[in-house]
């Protein structure tokens, strides 16, 4: 098998698994359902001007199917955008005005057997303003990464930063291919295959596609800031997470709020689960015991009671995660500083 078929394959598959993304995604009936179709949107932009590199490397394509796959491109910027909005900026619909940004996109596909694409002067402004329309969104969605939603959580925004990076590389690859910067043109075909995959990666994980887990919430950002001091002062002044039969509900009792806005706010603010924040507070008062002189007779078994476990194991597990060492060994290594101290 030679290099252009190898290339050739691989493209085709990065097509067939970006259509698969697509159909997953209009398929999902919970969640953030207008996110989920505005990436699709990226993806169908994306595959019809990569589907239009392939089929242009190997066939002889009419100048109006050559423009109906550029016209992908005006797809993919307003989509991106929104997307971001939408995931990073906390919007729950689009307002009427947004559907103007998609209008060019239309236009440029009513008409593309108009618009001139024989290598003339002509085409090549057209295909270098495509590509400022797709550069201009790019900018705005740096703007949303810069300056989007104090309480984004950090999964979201490093998912959406690594969106905006692979569709700037595409972008790059096109348009330094036409500046003779980029020789190889199937390039973006190639790094598109390779951008979809890793797409469909995070799918299986089903983890990116779930990044707005409370979209449909009605708790307001503030109370949501609220709830977390309140949370604060009732692990600090009460120490409730030294209680091992502790779980969501009850603490959620005690703060007089439902067990799904205070999931929501450690989520959000803290950037972590119910569990996690819980282990984080026992671990660092384990710390405090494994290092107290009071202590230096007890069991580990001893403190992982004391300090809320329901078992040894379960503690050796979570300090080892959050540390990344043992309890023994965090012990031993205090005795060691202040031996050679």
């Amino acid at each position: 098998m030679d290099k252009d078929s190898i290339i050739l394959i691989l493209c085709s598959l990065g097509i067939a698994q970006g259509l698969f993304l697509c159909g997953y995604l209009l398929s999902l009936k919970k969640g953030n359902v207008l996110g989920n179709q505005l990436l699709s949107l990226i993806l169908i932009g994306l595959i019809l001007r990569i589907g239009k590199s392939i089929l242009h490397v190997y066939i002889d394509l009419s100048p109006w199917q050559r423009n109906m796959g550029l016209g992908g491109i005006l797809l993919v910027g307003p989509s991106l955008w929104w997307y971001g909005k939408m995931l990073l900026l906390k919007l729950k619909t689009l307002p009427k005005s947004a559907y103007l940004h998609f209008i060019p996109f239309g236009l440029f596909e009513l008409f593309c057997w108009l618009i001139p694409n024989d290598g003339q002067l002509w085409a090549y402004l057209t295909y270098y303003a495509v590509f400022v329309h797709l550069a201009i969104y790019i900018v705005l969605a740096i703007r949303i990464l810069k300056f989007g939603s104090p309480l984004a959580s950090k999964v979201a925004i490093r998912w959406f930063r690594n969106l905006v990076i692979g569709v700037g590389l595409i972008w790059f690859f096109y348009i330094g291919n036409i500046l003779g910067i980029v020789p190889f043109y199937i390039g973006g075909a190639l790094f598109f295959s390779f951008l979809v995959y890793v797409f469909s990666f995070l799918m299986l994980k089903q983890h990116t596609f779930t990044l707005e887990k409370y979209v449909n919430t009605t708790v307001d950002p503030k109370e949501v800031r609220l709830i977390i001091n309140k949370l604060e002062r009732l692990f600090t002044t009460e120490a409730t997470y030294l209680q091992p039969n502790m779980n969501l509900a009850s603490v959620a009792e005690q703060l007089q709020v439902t067990p799904r806005a205070l999931s929501q706010a450690i989520n959000e603010v803290l950037h972590m689960n119910f569990s996690e924040y819980v282990n984080s507070h026992r671990i660092n008062k384990a710390k405090q015991l494994l290092v107290h002189p009071d202590y230096a007779e007890e069991k580990i078994a001893t403190i992982a009671y004391d300090v809320g476990f329901n078992n040894p194991t379960s503690f050796n597990i979570a300090f080892k995660a959050i540390t990344k060492i043992t309890p023994t060994q965090y012990k031993k290594g205090h005795i060691a500083a202040v031996k050679s101290s």
